[in-house]
């Protein structure tokens, strides 16, 4: 991405060929490629991206050189909204890339509830390794399927928007945003800093803690029944990772493979495994369980463990 030249817009002329209307394109100027709130932004969704696709050892280094083919948005689109779709797995030629994109795009959009014209971004934006394109998509796709994921707020960029005529090339500055102020990035923060209704829960009487630990049991023995397994002890069962990654398969609809964990886990780095899996998945489906330690659960900590079992008891309570 740089200034606009007019090779850029030569080239955008030559792609428009047989097309109607005119052909736009926004060029970041490189001057606000070092922009802070950017890099920021960049390293968030790079970082989100990273958590979410972890169980499938897929690493984004590059927003602009690891989307353009679309097997990370294709997992992307699998993992949050849950979408199967039939294509390739690894598309190697420039043709394939394109033909996959039209799918997992035209899915994405659907999903999103977008209009393929108001998108800001289209299958050959993405595959020509557009910046500002990919940005849009992935900010999109982290509001909608991860709201409480906070995004640098009020991010906008300097750009170029060239635009293809029958009379020419035209091409004016202005300014692109990519996170606004009422993204809510601010109330997200401070919401993610309240305490936990559990941590509140805690520092009430013992009976009242009791409650709620019995609905959270029979809720958990409710959806357990079906694999002939019964929890007594909130503490204890949980602390191995099994009967956590069990439920969670049970409630989210998905079967994760025996390969992925220790069934019968041997001492403390096991069930640390186990948990640590049980987590990230947790993650992987935008519940808010980040400030769950991993080690508390396996250390038998009551209030880190019905905490985790509070968010799965909130979102699948009335199924």
């Amino acid at each position: 991405m740089a200034d606009c030249r007019a090779e850029d817009c030569e080239e955008e002329k030559d792609k428009s060929s047989g097309r109607q209307g005119p052909e736009r394109r926004l060029i970041i100027q490189s001057t606000s490629l070092n922009d802070p709130k950017l890099s920021k932004l960049k390293e968030v969704l790079i970082d989100w991206t990273n958590r979410t696709l972890k169980v499938e050892h897929i690493v984004v280094r590059s927003l602009e050189e690891d989307l353009y083919d679309g097997l990370v948005l294709h997992h992307l689109l699998r993992r949050l909204a849950g979408v199967q779709l039939q294509v390739d797995e690894i598309a190697l030629s420039a043709d394939a890339q394109v033909r996959k994109l039209e799918v997992i795009l035209a899915a994405l959009n659907e999903t999103l509830e977008i209009n393929e014209e108001k998108s800001k971004w289209s299958v050959k934006l993405i595959h020509s390794r557009d910046l500002l394109a990919t940005l849009h998509i992935l900010v999109a796709m982290a509001r909608r399927f991860q709201p409480d994921l906070v995004l640098p707020a009020n991010v906008s960029v300097e750009v170029i928007q060239c635009e293809v005529t029958k009379s020419g090339i035209k091409s004016d500055k202005q300014t692109e945003l990519i996170t606004s102020q009422s993204n809510s990035s601010e109330d997200l923060q401070r919401e993610s800093n309240k305490e936990c209704p559990i941590d509140e829960l805690f520092k009430l009487e013992a009976h009242k803690i009791e409650t709620v630990k019995k609905a959270i049991l029979h809720f958990v023995n409710k959806n357990m029944s079906s694999l002939g397994l019964n929890v007594t002890d909130l503490e204890k069962q949980f602390a191995d990772g099994v009967i956590l990654l069990l439920l969670i398969g049970q409630l989210e609809g998905f079967f994760i493979p025996l390969y992925q964990f220790h069934l019968c886990p041997v001492g403390f780095p096991e069930m640390l495994h186990n948990v640590t899996l049980a987590l990230d998945l947790l993650i992987d489906r935008g519940l808010p369980v980040q400030s769950v330690n991993p080690e508390d659960i396996v250390s038998q900590d009551i209030s880190a463990t019905v905490k985790l079992l509070y968010y799965l008891f909130k979102r699948h309570k009335n199924k």
